[in-house]
């Protein structure tokens, strides 16, 4: 089917290999076992995936969405998406989700009669979860829910909120592994970890290892807010006599929902990760750090367009002659965003290390 087309291209792109190496939480050289951009892809998509079974909607558009939601992101995780966001400040900032637009629609470059890889809409549309009204202006029919007030289609919405499912318990099991959070905060702060934690603690009272006790909490920690999500949904599309995608389209409010009870836990849990993770003075030193790589690379290559790869190069020089300044922005914003976290720092040493003498 055109859904299931869409999601061969997409693992077979070399946007999709490249999540291998970029930051979900920790950059790649700090660990083997952290999630990565593709990693949390595939549990994004293996929710997604499930949740579309029970609900009875299209599973591989689904399955499609999650897989490429994140092929535009930068490296170095949301530090490196805010830094070229400000290094762009000029000429209309960076949103990750357009850039996966970009990649899908343009920079891949492998079929002989078209760019990109020739996407459906709904697809496409599942993508562009966020856009300035800027973009959603150039963008046409996919963009324009983002002008009018609607809705995209089921599974965009379920792929949404299969990736906070994800991140959200990911960066739990990350957090805990790492060192940087701890049980007892959990315990302390999240009543939904902490009643899930005792659940396990009385299913399994000779339970000596904390990993495994971490595993069977963050499991059941998914169970419980996929059931609520598959049952609200199920209730909330009950309640309507919708016959057409569109009708889905024009509502005002999203209709794959948590219960009002999850969706106060789960952001719970959320302001806990920022406030005790996301915000710890380890991740937010990376963070600084891939932000200043991110940084120095743009005002180099946009300064001195000669030092890019020769193909980057003359789609630089062929865009500057159309759109000025402009046009050798967004190519260079191109060339960084398509990086892994290893490459940036490569490529960093190699402009501004006088003694990295390795092949450029």
């Amino acid at each position: 089917t055109p859904f299931q087309r869409d999601r061969d291209r997409i693992i077979h792109s070399t946007a999709f290999r490249r999540l291998e190496y970029k930051t979900q939480v920790f950059v790649n050289h700090e660990g083997d076992h952290y999630r990565t951009r593709l990693t949390h892809s595939l549990e994004v998509g293996q929710i997604a995936r499930s949740v579309a079974r029970v609900l009875q909607i299209n599973e591989d558009l689904v399955e499609a969405i999650a897989l490429a939601h994140d092929l535009g992101h930068t490296p170095f995780g949301h530090a490196g998406q805010a830094a070229l966001n400000r290094c762009l400040t000029d000429y209309g900032g960076f949103e990750h989700n357009h850039q996966s637009l970009r990649v899908v629609d343009q920079l891949e470059q492998h079929y002989a009669e078209f760019d990109g890889l020739n996407l459906t809409f709904e697809t496409r549309e599942g993508i562009l979860k966020h856009c300035s009204r800027q973009r959603a202006e150039a963008l046409g029919e996919v963009g324009r829910r983002f002008l009018e007030g609607g809705q995209p289609s089921v599974e965009a919405q379920l792929a949404n909120i299969a990736d906070e499912i994800a991140y959200n318990n990911h960066d739990i099991d990350d957090g805990l592994r790492s060192g940087l959070i701890t049980l007892d905060q959990l315990c302390t702060e999240v009543p939904l970890f902490r009643e899930t934690l005792e659940t396990v603690r009385v299913g399994y009272p000779d339970l000596k290892s904390d990993r495994r006790a971490v595993h069977e909490t963050i499991r059941r920690l998914i169970d419980r807010q996929v059931s609520d999500l598959m049952a609200n949904t199920s209730h909330n599309l009950e309640d309507t006599d919708w016959t057409h995608p569109d009708q889905v389209r024009a509502s005002k409010e999203p209709v794959v929902a948590f219960s009002p009870a999850m969706a106060e836990a789960n952001r719970e849990l959320k302001r806990f990760l920022h406030r005790e993770l996301y915000r710890h003075s380890r991740v937010m030193r990376m963070a600084l750090k891939g932000g200043k790589v991110i940084e120095d690379l743009f005002t180099a290559f946009l300064e001195d367009p000669v030092i890019l790869p020769t193909d980057f190069r003359r789609r630089s020089e062929k865009v500057e002659a159309e759109l000025g300044r402009q046009g050798r922005a967004t190519v260079v914003a191109d060339y960084i965003a398509g990086m892994t976290d290893r490459f940036a720092i490569h490529e960093h040493d190699q402009i501004f290390n006088p003694g990295s003498v390795s092949p450029g």
